[in-house]
């Protein structure tokens, strides 16, 4: 080592190069290029492109529900049964249970990759050589074509609406992009195949190889499989049920593109013959009747999200809904409208009729029609004025209101000095239901409306609501009603049975009740109505309860009541709100509803024929299809064909009589008659 050498004392390096002097500069180094600048702003917007696109794929990783894609993108088929189990409906479109690509033979799977997406295998969601194909082919004027992967058109039909835009085809690659990052690639021709449409309200590859040719897809043959590929472009058009010719062209063009892609030869494609199609049964999935129209989204929210299909038993009574049908086409309406309620006290409908003809006019005039409910809706105002302390013995006013602006009359211009809460009731006084309103005060009556379940608006500080001129349903003033024959409120209508529920959820949630003083005043009022009072027309030989409503000029003629565990509403008008000749609560609703409750109860009819047993598969009863309507001979005198039997029905005495001859001359003939009103 060298006694010299101290790391303190090494010598400096060599002093550098110096450059030589550039006047030009002034010794600066020279500028950077301009193109260089540019490659790096341009790097460096690539890179915040890249960052922007890998933090929107992670939000939607957090955020978009990836199991959407495992959900039917149609409702699958639900049909509903009546109570015994009598189909009344089905709608919904023809799904089954999703494919497993791993099941499936490879030329079916290669028929889709073939005519849809050859690189599927092995792009990233997007395929940038089809999109560029397609750009050129649109914009020199060749044929129109799609770039999309099957990986897109999933998130299409998955996640995005059809409207072509292209913000939506930018969502589409990303959330392509998404699917590719979290999915499989057999995972997502799984889902692919088994929610595209193959049209004929056919969605997925199991459905459709069913429906078309009757078979399971793990066992379709190479021709099916290429026609079924053929449909995804435009399965309404060429369905083969509609245009085989097209389909069969469309066959072609997909072997075609099997040959192309070296799934198979071209002396294999010219082997392949066209199919023979095998549609075993037609379901045209009719909806069938207002109950069911009104019964189907309470059915959705029911039912399971997935792709079997539902079958759903209602509370539809099918005995009932016939009941209901002739009562109401034989009542000889003229040119109106009739809807038709019946429900059991707890809510659950057993019988409707929303209008004359469904199929001419599928608005249910039961659950959508807001009309005038006349003075059926004094029943809240007299249960409002017994919560108060009022007994039905309480007298008022009964003469003319002669002050204020609002001055009502009585129906026939009958008026006492003062009327007893029962009387008024019975005799539908106007003036004393408007005093009596007054008395209470709006708020308490509309209190008692809502309570019962009303949710119609309601004016406040309009005397006139006393009379019922503020408009409801049907169906909710029928429930209010059936409020009252349970003692239990609110009724809630419904069209399924209802969860039971324990004590807990009864004592913390209700129901509430009527204090017996309360109840058994508004029936002795009820019964008064029927018995002696407007709705006569309606006794029957047992206990019940109603009251009728005609709003003003006879534009609505409604009568409502209970009796044997059947709540019925019964409501005639025309939809252009015109009046009515000659119709009024206690005239034709009220006999409707008495013809229907003894009919309900088998008073003066024949015991049903036997039925055969029901099946849930078979074909629709659609029980709204009204019988040929009784054809008026007379007053109050009719002739039709009812079961099989020519009937001459006629009303002596407030007493209905029926003539029965057998049209087929098996059997008797029959007199029957209605019991006389007590």
């Amino acid at each position: 080592m060298n006694a010299f050498y101290h790391p303190l004392f090494r010598a400096p390096p060599p002093p550098a190069e110096e450059e030589p002097f550039d006047p030009s500069t002034g010794g600066l180094p020279p500028p950077e290029p301009r193109w260089r600048k540019r490659l790096r702003w341009v790097g460096r917007g690539f890179a915040a492109l890249v960052l922007l696109f890998v933090l929107l794929v992670g939000w939607l990783a957090f955020t978009a529900p990836l199991s959407k894609s495992l959900e039917p993108i149609a409702p699958p088929q639900i049909t509903l049964l009546a109570a015994d189990g009598t189909p009344i409906a089905r709608t919904g479109a023809i799904v089954e249970r999703p494919v497993e690509a791993a099941k499936l033979p490879a030329h079916v799977k290669q028929a889709f990759l073939a005519i849809e997406d050859r690189r599927f295998y092995t792009h990233w969601g997007i395929d940038p050589r089809s999109i560029a194909r397609a750009v050129w082919s649109n914009v020199t004027g060749g044929p129109t074509q799609g770039g999309s992967t099957i990986t897109q058109q999933l998130a299409k039909f998955t996640f995005l609406t059809p409207k072509r835009t292209l913000g939506r085809k930018a969502r589409e690659a990303l959330i392509a992009f998404w699917l590719e990052a979290w999915l499989t690639k057999d995972q997502i021709l799984e889902r692919y195949l088994s929610n595209a449409y193959f049209g004929d309200n056919t969605y997925g590859l199991r459905a459709a190889s069913l429906h078309y040719f009757y078979r399971q897809p793990e066992n379709l043959t190479r021709a099916q499989a290429a026609m079924l590929a053929g449909l995804v472009q435009a399965p309404s058009r060429l369905a083969p049920t509609k245009n085989p010719a097209l389909a069969e062209k469309r066959m072609k063009l997909v072997l075609n593109a099997m040959v192309a892609t070296g799934y198979m030869t071209e002396r294999e494609a010219r082997a392949t013959r066209t199919p023979r199609i095998d549609v075993r049964t037609r379901n045209d999935l009719p909806t069938g009747t207002y109950f069911a129209d009104w019964a189907l989204p309470e059915a959705r929210k029911a039912s399971d999200v997935g792709y079997s299909r539902e079958t759903l038993v209602t509370t539809l009574d099918s005995r009932l809904q016939n009941i209901a049908r002739r009562v109401t086409s034989r009542a000889g309406l003229g040119s109106a409208q009739v809807a038709l309620v019946a429900m059991r006290p707890n809510g659950e409908v057993v019988a409707m009729i929303g209008g004359r003809d469904y199929a001419k006019s599928p608005f249910n005039r039961a659950t959508q029609a807001k009309r005038q409910p006349g003075s059926t809706f004094k029943l809240f105002v007299y249960l409002a004025a017994l919560r108060a302390g009022w007994k039905p013995g309480d007298t008022i006013g009964n003469m003319p209101i002669e002050s204020g602006a609002y001055r009502p009359k009585n129906s026939g211009g009958s008026y006492s000095e003062a009327i007893s809460l029962e009387d008024a009731f019975a005799t539908s006084s106007n003036v004393a239901a408007v005093r009596l309103f007054g008395a209470v005060g709006d708020d308490k009556v509309i209190a008692m409306a809502r309570d019962l379940g009303v949710t119609s608006p309601l004016a406040r500080g309009d005397p006139s609501l006393a009379l019922g001129t503020s408009t409801m349903t049907l169906l909710e003033l029928t429930a209010a009603y059936a409020a009252v024959a349970a003692d239990s409120y609110p009724v809630t209508p419904r069209a399924f049975k209802a969860e039971g529920t324990n004590w807990f959820e009864r004592l913390v949630w209700g129901p509430s009740h009527f204090s017996s003083r309360e109840h058994d005043g508004i029936e002795r009022m009820l019964r008064a109505a029927v018995n002696r009072g407007t709705g006569r027309a309606a006794r029957l030989a047992v206990a019940n309860y109603g009251k009728t409503g005609t709003s003003q000029d006879n534009r609505d003629a409604l009568f409502v009541g209970y009796a044997n565990g059947l709540v019925v509403g019964i409501w005639i008008g025309n939809d252009d709100n015109s009046p009515l000749a000659g119709i009024s609560g206690g005239g034709l609703p009220a006999r409707m509803w008495r013809d229907f409750m003894n009919e309900a109860a088998g008073t003066n009819i024949r015991p049903p024929a036997p039925q055969p047993a029901v099946d849930p598969e078979g074909p629709v009863q659609p029980l709204d299809v009204p019988d040929i309507g009784d054809i008026p001979v007379g007053d109050g005198t009719r002739i039709g064909v009812r079961d099989g039997d020519a009937v001459i029905s006629t009303d002596i005495g407030g007493t209905r009589i029926d003539l029965r001859v057998p049209v087929n001359g098996e059997g008797e003939t029959r007199i029957e008659a209605a019991p006389a009103p007590p």
